[in-house]
């Protein structure tokens, strides 16, 4: 009886691969065909910190909507519950009724409110149709090269360090020690702000957990003094008397 159920329960198995393999076979074919008429994601959104420019999602959409379109493939976006930020999940629906789904994309939102969330959900958007489609964002000029004397001249790289700062735009900082007077600038004003507690503890921590890619990039001994020292910053807060906190 055993042998029999696991027999029937094998069988019930492969017949379920079978039938997701089968129902594949038409959206793999037109989303491949869909694919090769993508058009280049072009950018031409301009960040006024960076002073650069960038694909925002409707130029995302256009480089691949009309490809989709014309394989019979519809294109959904579907949220799911988060309670950090935003995930995301692209689905391609094509008209014999097969879907695909490029999986689901999660974005930690910066500040949960609705600007902080909805610019979350924007790039969440743009980042998972962008992975699901394997498209590149590429620059209007392109990708800044220009052919001279048979040579093409390649974007330098830069050294630029990053200051995060919670629901706002980041700042681009010429150097290290910069970015760690703006950080340092920025706690102290929150300790001695006329906060609570609790706000002025959630927006020390909120500023070491957004600038954890520069912070990353500092050396281990560097990187541990700063979060050090925001948590000596915390507890000096948590020190701080109800009146201090009203003046």
């Amino acid at each position: 009886m055993v042998d029999n159920d696991q027999d029937r329960f094998e069988a019930e198995v492969m017949n379920e691969l079978q039938q997701q393999e089968k129902s594949m076979k038409t959206i793999s074919a037109a989303f491949i065909k869909a694919q090769k008429e993508f058009a280049p994601a072009i950018k031409t959104a301009t960040n006024p910190h960076f002073r650069s420019k960038y694909v925002n999602l409707e130029g995302c959409i256009e480089a691949v909507i009309d490809a989709l379109h014309n394989n019979g493939i519809g294109l959904i976006q579907k949220t799911h519950d988060c309670d950090d930020g935003v995930k995301v999940e692209t689905v391609f629906i094509h008209e014999s009724g097969e879907t695909l789904s490029g999986g689901i994309l999660h974005i930690p939102a910066s500040k949960i409110d609705p600007h902080g969330v909805m610019a979350s959900l924007t790039y969440c958007r743009r980042g998972s149709l962008m992975a699901a489609c394997g498209i590149a964002p590429e620059d209007d000029d392109g990708n800044l090269a220009t052919e001279r004397a048979g040579s093409v001249a390649k974007k330098p790289q830069t050294n630029k360090f990053i200051f995060f700062i919670p629901g706002k735009y980041p700042l681009e900082l010429s150097d290290v020690l910069t970015w760690q007077a703006k950080f340092d600038e920025m706690s102290n004003k929150i300790v001695d702000s006329s906060l609570t507690k609790e706000d002025k503890i959630s927006k020390l921590k909120a500023l070491v957990d957004v600038n954890q890619p520069t912070l990353n990039r500092l050396p281990v001994t560097v990187k541990m003094q700063y979060i050090g020292k925001q948590a000596t910053r915390i507890n000096t807060v948590k020190g701080q008397s109800n009146e201090t906190n009203k003046n």
